[in-house]
């Protein structure tokens, strides 16, 4: 650049002692014409050297996502080469570990049945006591909790204050459970006495745990009476300590004392038919 700028300078003194006025000019002109073309092809060519400074890193960046593709590709290859070999192996088990889970599902399937069907038994029983024995009475409440059938009755319908004799007005509602029991032979109930809190004591009687017990074991034998198989029968009693409300009022202590029929199959036949159904699902 500097020797242009000299060259010119001189050619520019020389011209001035030799040409015209018009010459020069037009020298000039031609000179500064050049030096614009000069100045645009420098601009040019140092874009041209940043483009390819930025291709050629490209290039190498391109050149390493290769190379580590390469490597991902032979890592894939070796990987399912191996899988390969392995599902070869495992191909065996995994069809036994199928077989095993629909088995699996199969006795599930069953066990749900069963207790589908005794479900179904329960609410029968229910069916059968609001309908065909036909209690209705606000004092007798009927309800289903987890699969087991609960009669609660109140103990003014069944007892006199204080006492475990069973009244006759109580007889018409027992004639009415026992007809229920002994429709269910491969069922159990358990009759369960609750007292109010208030504490008893009468003769051989010494608190609430015996007057609640003895009330149980009275409705029993009243029950064995009208022709229910006592094998079927269970006496309990809870005392005080399951109560429905607080003993706070003479209203709530009534609803507290009460006795109450809980109609259940038996335990042991229940699993039974339950063992039968896995037996049978695995061939023994």
């Amino acid at each position: 650049m500097k020797k242009i700028y000299v060259l010119g300078a001189t050619a520019m003194l020389l011209l001035a002692s030799c040409v015209s006025k018009k010459e020069l000019t037009d020298t000039q002109t031609k000179l500064k014409n050049t030096q614009d073309l000069l100045n645009t092809a420098t601009v040019t060519l140092n874009s041209c050297l940043s483009d390819k400074a930025v291709a050629d890193a490209n290039l190498t960046a391109l050149r390493d996502q290769l190379s580590d593709l390469r490597k991902t590709n032979d890592a894939l290859i070796s990987s399912t080469e191996q899988m390969t070999l392995l599902t070869s192996k495992g191909a065996d088990n995994l069809e036994k570990t199928l077989e095993s889970l629909q088995e699996r599902d199969l006795k599930i399937n069953r066990l749900q049945d069963a207790i589908t069907k005794k479900d179904s038994i329960t609410l029968a029983i229910v069916s059968s006591l609001k309908k065909s024995v036909g209690i209705d009475d606000p004092d007798i409440e009927i309800n289903v909790e987890k699969g087991v059938v609960f009669i609660s009755i109140a103990d003014k319908l069944l007892f006199q204050s204080g006492s475990y004799n069973v009244t006759n007005k109580a007889k018409t509602v027992l004639e009415k459970v026992a007809k229920v029991i002994n429709d269910k032979p491969n069922f159990e109930a358990m009759i369960e006495g609750h007292t109010d809190s208030r504490s008893y004591s009468n003769g051989v009687l010494v608190d609430n745990w015996d007057l609640s017990v003895k009330r149980s074991t009275s409705i029993i034998r009243e029950l064995q009476s009208m022709g229910v198989n006592p094998a079927q029968l269970i006496a309990a009693g809870r005392s005080s300590y399951v109560p429905l409300t607080d003993n706070d009022t003479a209203l709530n202590r009534a609803k507290n004392r009460r006795t109450r029929v809980v109609v259940l199959p038996k335990i042991d036949q229940f699993y039974e038919m339950i063992e039968n159904e896995v037996r049978e699902l695995s061939g023994q």
